[in-house]
Formats: structure tokens, sequence, C-alpha cells
């Protein structure tokens, strides 16, 4: 079965949002250097260790903004922003500009994938996702085929 999408353009806060969450969930492991830095507090006590980690999170939170924000405006990752569609199988995902123009993505490139409420994350990199909201797909069904796509490659568990 192949699943064509309807045209979908993703827009800039939507991938911004849709990053930093990634980036939280890929490493959170930074919240437990910031807590490491806190409990200098038990060794020497004082109201710094928490402000330095406050500062230090907050400064690699901007960091991962401004690159999210960044890509947004570079030439050359204008196409992530154009209106795309997607064709769906169980070999590939074909990301389509026009009918002439195209790039595949096999399956095995994506690392990991989310069901969220209204939408399939798939996720290629850190800064590297393909967003794809339930509206763009035509039917119910077709919804389901993904789903169970990527069950079956192991992407998002049962």
């Amino acid at each position: 079965m192949l699943v064509k999408t309807k045209k979908y353009k993703l827009d800039n806060g939507t991938y911004i949002k849709t990053g930093l969450k990634n980036i939280v969930k890929e490493q959170w492991w930074v919240f437990l250097i910031a807590a490491a830095i806190c409990a200098g507090y038990a060794w020497i006590p004082n109201i710094w260790w928490f402000i330095g980690s406050f500062i230090a999170l907050l400064l690699y939170f901007l960091f991962w903004l401004i690159q999210f924000a960044g890509v947004t405006q570079l030439e050359q990752y204008k196409i992530l922003f154009e209106r795309l569609s997607y064709e769906i199988s169980s070999q590939q995902i074909l990301i389509k500009l026009n009918t002439k123009q195209g790039m595949p993505i096999k399956w095995d490139q994506i690392k990991s994938a989310k069901v969220g409420k209204n939408a399939f994350t798939l996720v290629l990199s850190k800064a590297q996702f393909v967003y794809l909201p339930f509206k763009v797909f035509k039917t119910e069904n077709e919804i389901k085929f993904v789903e169970t796509i990527l069950k079956r490659k192991e992407l998002i568990k049962s």
C-alpha cells in the first residue's frame, strides 16, 4: 500500500518547538549535570551554585533555540519550509516538492518516531525530523497504516 498525503507546509514555530522537545528528550542527562552542580552547595554552602546551574541550563537551551531558529532563516534549509507532499510505503518515505522533484528517505535512516496527539514525528538526527500532522492524511486508515509501519520497523513501541 502507498499513502499519498496532501501538501503540507511546516511552519517555523512548529519546527522550533518540536526540535526543542526532541533535544530535551534526547539529552535529558543535562539536568543531571545541573543537579550535580547544585550539589556543590553541600560542599561549600553558597547560593551561587544554584544561580550558576540555572544560568548554565539557560545558556544551553538558548544555544539550541538559536540553532533551530537559525535553520529557519538559512537558504539551504528553505526547502524544509515549503509545501511538500509525502508518499509513504513500507520501503521508504518519498518527500515530494512537485511531481518531478523528490527525495527518498529509507526507514533505516530514521532513528526514532513518536506518535503525538495530532502528528507523527520521525527523528533523523538532533536537528532533522519529519513532522507529519494527521490532517495531511486523507483517511483514518492511512494514519493506522503509517502507525503499523512504524511499529513493524520498531521505531515506536506497541
